[in-house]
C-alpha cells in the first residue's frame, strides 16, 4: 500500500491515537480522558495481558506472587477509549496516519508513541532454547520469572551468575537487585559461604548514578559478590551449563571466556521495537526522536513520545513514565489548542534497589544523574520504609492512581540530597 493510498483512504479516524497499552500508554490515555472527557482516543495494543513489571524482581525472589502483577488489558483500558487490539506496522507522519499489521490505516490529529522497548533474546546464542530450564532464568519475562525463584531455592552451593547487557535497558538496577536478594536468601539458608556469586556486566560502572554507588558497593562486599566488568554474555549452552562472555580488556581487545554455572540469571539485550527502528520517527540509534524537555517529536510536531521507546537519557523505569505522563498530557492538549507547550520533563527516574529482603536503597534522580529525593532522609541508606513503599504503596499507586488518570504530581527535592 503506498503512502498516497494510505492518506486517501484511512479506515478509522481519531483525535488522539496512542501506540502502546503499557504503563505509559494507559496512564496518558487515562489522564487525557480525565482532563478532557470529550477526546476521541484510540489505544493500539495487541497484548491481552497488562503487567506491573516493577514487581517481577520480587516475584523472582519469592516475595510477591506473579498473579498480583498481571491484569487483563481490557480491564485497564480507560472508559471511553477505543481499544484496537492490533500491532502497529508503519508510520506515515506527513499524512498523520499509521498502518496496522492487518492493513488498516488509522488517521490521527495527535499521536503518542509509547510501545516500550523489545527484549532481544535472540542476540544471545542458545538462550531461547534453554531459558526456563537447565538453571537459566530471567526476571524480564513473565513466563520465566517464577523459575528464578525455583532456581534460587535449588542452589545450595556452586556458581551463580547474574548478567547485565550493554545499556540502555529497562530498570538498569534490576539485574543487580536479584543478585542481592538471591545472596541474602542463601545467607539466611547458610549456603552463601559455599556459593560463588558473580555479577557480570557489559559496562564499567555498577550503577549509572555515582551518588548511589557506594551504597551498592557495600552490598556487593557484604555478600561477597564478585564484580566482573566488561563481561558481556553472548552464548549459553543450557544442557552443559556453560555461559560464554565477550570480555573487553583495558586495551580494547576482546576475548571469549566460558564459565560453568549452577544458576544463570540473564538480563537480555534490549532495543527499540523493530517497527520503530525502521520508521521515519527514529533517530540514528533506532529510538523515538523527541525533545527531552517537551517530549514532542523533533521533526513531527503532532507526535509525542512517552516511556522506554524514547531517545531521552533518563532511566527507563515505570517512575519515569509516571513523571512523563503529566508533561505529555499538558503539551498534547496545548498543541491541540494551538497554545505554546508549557510542560517540561526534568528527566526524573527512580530505582528502588533491593539490597536485601526488607532493605532498599531508594535511588531517585534527574537528567545528568542529579539526585532528587522525595523524602527527607538519606536515601542512599537501605531502609525498611523504602521496602514498604516498593512492596505495598507503589503497586497501589500504579493500579489505583496512575492507570486511572488521578495520579498526583509529587515535587522532588534535590536540596535534600547530601553531597
Amino acid at each position: 500500500m503506498t503512502q498516497t493510498q494510505d492518506s486517501a483512504t484511512p479506515d478509522l479516524r481519531f483525535t488522539v491515537v496512542i501506540v502502546g497499552g503499557g504503563s505509559a500508554g494507559i496512564a496518558v490515555a487515562a489522564r487525557l480522558k480525565r482532563e478532557r472527557p470529550s477526546l476521541d482516543i484510540a489505544i493500539i495494543e495487541p497484548a491481552t495481558t497488562h503487567a506491573y513489571q516493577p514487581g517481577w524482581t520480587l516475584v523472582g525472589a519469592g516475595a510477591m506472587k506473579l498473579r498480583s502483577t498481571l491484569e487483563q488489558e481490557g480491564g485497564v483500558i480507560p472508559t471511553g477509549c477505543t481499544w484496537l487490539r492490533a500491532a502497529a506496522a508503519s508510520f506515515q507522519p506527513d499524512d498523520n496516519t499509521l498502518t496496522l499489521e492487518d492493513g488498516r490505516v488509522i488517521a490521527y490529529n495527535r499521536l503518542v508513541v509509547c510501545p516500550g522497548l523489545q527484549l532481544d533474546w535472540d542476540k544471545i546464542e542458545g538462550l531461547k532454547e534453554t531459558l526456563g530450564r537447565n538453571g537459566v532464568c530471567s526476571n524480564y519475562s513473565k513466563d520465566t520469572v517464577e523459575y528464578t525463584w525455583t532456581c534460587i531455592q535449588s542452589v545450595s552451593g556452586g556458581t551463580a551468575l547474574f548478567t547485565q547487557p550493554p545499556m540502555p535497558i529497562k530498570c538498569a538496577g534490576a539485574p543487580q537487585k536479584i543478585a542481592y536478594l538471591a545472596a541474602d536468601y542463601w545467607r539466611k539458608q547458610g549456603t552463601l559461604n559455599r556459593t560463588h556469586v558473580d555479577f557480570c556486566l557489559a559496562g564499567d560502572a555498577l550503577f549509572g548514578v555515582a551518588y548511589f554507588r557506594p551504597s551498592l558497593q557495600e552490598a556487593v562486599d557484604y555478600y561477597g559478590i564478585n564484580l566482573r566488568y566488561k563481561h558481556n554474555l553472548i552464548a549459553v549452552n543450557g544442557p552443559e551449563r556453560k555461559a560464554t562472555f565477550a570480555v573487553t580488556a583495558p586495551d580494547g581487545t576482546v576475548t571469549h571466556e566460558v564459565r560453568t554455572f549452577d544458576m544463570l540469571h540473564v538480563t537480555p539485550p534490549q532495543s527499540a521495537p523493530d517497527f520503530i527502528k525502521k520508521s521515519p520517527l527514529a533517530d540514528a540509534g533506532g529510538w523515538l526522536e523527541v525533545n527531552p524537555a517537551t517530549l514532542q517529536h523533533t521533526r513531527y510536531p503532532f507526535i509525542f513520545g512517552a516511556g522506554d521507546v524514547m531517545n531521552t537519557t533518563n532511566a527507563k523505569t515505570m517512575a519515569a513514565a509516571r513523571a512523563q505522563t503529566p508533561v505529555v498530557t499538558a503539551n498534547l492538549l496545548a498543541s491541540l489548542d494551538g497554545k505554546p507547550l508549557s510542560g517540561t520533563y526534568d528527566g526524573y527516574g527512580a530505582c528502588p534497589l533491593t539490597v536485601g529482603y526488607g532493605k532498599i536503597v531508594l535511588a531517585e534522580f534527574l537528567y545528568g544523574g542529579k539526585p532528587a529525593p522525595s523524602f527527607p532522609y538519606d536515601q542512599r541508606k537501605p531502609s525498611r520504609f523504602a521496602w514498604f513503599l516498593k512492596t505495598t504503596v507503589f503497586p497501589r499507586v500504579y493500579w489505583d492512581m496512575m492507570l486511572k488518570g488521578r495520579d498526583i504530581d509529587l515535587p522532588h527535592h534535590p536540596q535534600w540530597a547530601k553531597n
